[in-house]
């Protein structure tokens, strides 16, 4: 939405807008936020709200410096759960020093620089995800148990899918927040669930995942339910993936996928640290159809990368985990795409067998996603890549 500073300020004084949240993210995608009200705003549009971040993750603890919020009005929504009168809004925000330099920690600014330096070269990148979660009880004093909401299968209907009204519930406040899901569904372990969306802008794509989580942990809890979104939260049944599509166009009409694709898979186990951030991550990949191995094909949903070869044009990252930024991981996917499309790269042939059940000799000639995360920290460390897309701060978040 293109909004200004001046329409905001009047919109909230027209329709009984009483506290403004000034949200952000820490380096681990974590949403966070700070609330104002009305009075504040111009404040905010003029400089930004200080605040202290010494106790938010990967900001540099008591040492650093204070910090701006600086509101995002294009990004402005209503947050539906919150009372009629005396309404509630979100912004997404800048987060910047005293200078007006943007903050080393600040995620969403570099998806922005990403994605802007990516339209210089002549490449539009868009977005869309698939994003898995589970629905547990809640105990009587509500604390979450590990006791799946139903016992369903995959796109199961009710009465065996009990989720279905939390579904209907999580994408009426979606659309009622302007971010239109496009499909909804029962997966595969008791109690999970996926919903889907449209590709979007970079920026655009990635406040939809942070606002997605944030509206299904909501709407859980106000059903007496926990929401998980934990890559593994149930030994021997399905992890939760955070699955990736991306598209990559020409001005000029010539196809980039392919040559961002190759990219993509070229730096997938440097990325991995930051697209699988937790120790259970790794309990999930390689396992339940999530990938193991470097590889991608046009159809085998299995495979770290699928490119179909008919229809429209994108590509699906199958590896990442809901614990992942996505800010982080849409800007690492852009870079490693645009060196992909810089170098004129092609991928290797497809592989289009069961990795589950491949003999040995087979699966020792293909790349492979780090076993642990303390493998895949070594990696981010070592990786020249990463160190000239990431700040230090934020890899040593991360990667120690």
């Amino acid at each position: 939405m293109d909004t200004s500073a001046e329409e905001i300020m009047q919109y909230v004084r027209e329709e009984d807008v009483k506290f403004i949240r000034l949200a952000f993210c820490d380096v681990f995608g974590r949403m966070k936020n700070l609330s104002v009200q009305p009075g504040e705003l111009s404040r905010a549009f003029a400089g930004g709200i200080p605040f202290n971040p010494a106790p938010v993750r990967g900001f540099g603890g008591e040492a650093c410096e204070e910090l701006f919020l600086c509101p995002d009005p294009s990004t402005i929504s209503v947050l539906p759960w919150r009372p009629e009168h005396g309404r509630v809004v979100r912004m997404f925000c800048a987060l910047r020093r005293a200078d007006g330099t943007v903050s080393d920690a600040d995620t969403r600014s570099l998806l922005r620089e990403a994605a802007a330096d990516a339209e210089k070269f002549g490449v539009t990148f868009t977005f869309g995800s698939r994003m898995e979660f589970y629905l547990f009880e809640t105990d009587e004093n509500g604390e979450p148990t590990v006791r799946p909401f139903d016992r369903a299968g995959y796109m199961d209907i009710a009465p065996e899918d009990k989720g279905e009204n939390v579904r209907r519930e999580i994408c009426l406040t979606l659309e009622r927040m302007g971010i239109p899901p496009e499909s909804s569904h029962h997966e595969e372990g008791p109690g999970q669930n996926e919903i889907d969306f449209r590709h979007a802008d970079p920026l655009a794509a990635a406040d939809y995942a942070m606002t997605f989580r944030a509206v299904v942990r909501t709407v859980a809890s106000r059903s007496g339910l926990y929401a998980s979104f934990s890559p593994k939260p149930l030994a021997g049944q399905p992890g939760n993936g955070f699955h990736v599509r991306f598209s990559a166009r020409r001005a000029d009409g010539e196809d980039p996928l392919p040559a961002a694709s190759a990219g993509v898979l070229r730096r997938a186990c440097e990325m991995t640290a930051f697209l699988n951030p937790e120790e259970a991550s790794y309990a999930r990949l390689g396992d339940h159809r999530a990938p193991r191995y470097v590889t991608w094909s046009p159809r085998n949903r299995s495979q770290l990368l699928r490119v179909p070869s008919f229809g429209e044009r994108w590509a699906e990252l199958r590896s990442p985990d809901p614990t992942a930024n996505p800010y982080l991981v849409f800007a690492l996917l852009i870079r490693a795409g645009l060196e992909g499309v810089a170098a004129s790269l092609s991928l290797p042939d497809a592989v289009e067998r069961d990795l589950r059940t491949a003999p040995a000799n087979l699966l020792d000639a293909l790349g492979r996603l780090p076993d642990s995360l303390s493998d895949a920290r070594a990696l981010a460390r070592e990786s020249a890549f990463i160190r000239a897309h990431l700040p230090e701060a934020v890899v040593r978040a991360y990667c120690g």
